[in-house]
């Protein structure tokens, strides 16, 4: 049984992506489970769709039994069934595995590609896609990393081990040291560290910087090489607010090179994959929860936009953050 007493899916994920489990309420007047679905699931499911995931056995309960179209509704039951997944365009990028054992698996995730199932990201996230390519159906992110970053993402193998690494992340014990491309100031220092108070508001894309703030967000801003006023940045975040590296960047006046939202959002087309975001988490390092191992793993992948030589990012033990 799975944490706070839910059991786990009859359903196996499908393309990568879970069940949806369904709760009925503690009371209602609906004298069957599909009249409270067809009530429940509008407007994204139609009356009809209702009606045919029931007849072809699409619904089932917690033992994995189909739903019958006229079982009655039963106050607090439980059924599972399969989102009908939308029109996705394919992200031409392949999902690199740095590493895997019992407890983890580390991919280097592509630019383009969502961590979770999300909106009209859903087969084509990083979960979905390294469920479909490793056969572990039980995988999930213990971290996240934005759609437009590029770069190291850690994912438990089972339910288990989900809730010590994850807290790894929430209690800010992992050291992640990201690389970007942007442009050069030249009066800024070659190294600083960033402090800003960071908002952002439900329901807005972009997070913002407000002066007058006690400072909420600290990042370690390292020049590591320029060329033609174009600079590759490592950057070491401190905290973990949302947009973090994109927005303090973006408010020094040097936005990362192809940022989407930051300065000004960009409309790009769900196909266009032609100017990923220059922003790669790069190295990413921890004390293994479960056996105090140091853990230390680092990506494959380059920025394009950058056209000078590459830093050396050798894989070893944790150094102190």
């Amino acid at each position: 049984m799975a944490r706070g007493g839910v059991p786990p899916s009859p359903l196996p994920p499908r393309h990568g992506v879970d069940a949806q489990r369904i709760r009925m309420p503690q009371s209602g007047s609906w004298p069957t489970v599909r009249e409270h679905l067809v009530e429940r699931l509008a407007p994204g499911l139609s009356e009809q769709e209702v009606d045919r995931k029931l007849a072809e056995g699409e619904v089932v309960d917690a033992s994995g039994a189909p739903v019958a179209p006229d079982a009655p509704f039963v106050p607090r039951s439980v059924v599972w069934t399969h989102r009908d997944l939308p029109d996705e365009v394919p992200v031409p990028f392949d999902i690199g595995v740095l590493h895997r054992d019992e407890r983890v698996v580390v991919v280097d995730k592509p630019h383009f590609v969502s961590t979770m199932p999300r909106g009209r990201h859903v087969v084509q996230s990083a979960l979905a896609r390294t469920r479909v390519l490793t056969g572990l159906p039980r995988l999930t992110p213990a971290h996240r990393l934005d759609r437009p970053t590029a770069g190291v993402l850690l994912l438990t193998t089972e339910q288990r081990w989900r809730g010590a690494y994850q807290q790894v992340f929430a209690a800010g014990l992992a050291h992640k040291e990201y690389l970007a491309v942007a442009p050069v100031r030249p009066d800024l220092p070659t190294s600083f560290v960033r402090r800003t108070h960071l908002v952002k508001e439900h329901g807005t894309h972009q997070a913002r910087e407000v002066a007058d703030g006690a400072p909420n967000a600290e990042t370690l801003v390292e020049l590591l090489d320029s060329v033609d006023g174009l600079g590759l940045y490592r950057l070491v975040p401190r905290t973990g607010r949302t947009h973090q590296l994109r927005c303090q960047l973006s408010g020094l006046g040097i936005p990362i090179q192809h940022d989407p939202l930051y300065p000004v959002e960009v409309d790009v087309a769900a196909d266009d994959f032609g100017s990923p975001l220059q922003l790669l988490a790069a190295v990413l390092e921890f004390a293994d929860p479960v056996d105090g191992t140091p853990r230390r793993f680092v990506t494959r992948r380059r920025l394009e936009a950058w056209p000078g030589a590459w830093p050396d990012l050798p894989a070893g033990p944790p150094t102190a953050p």
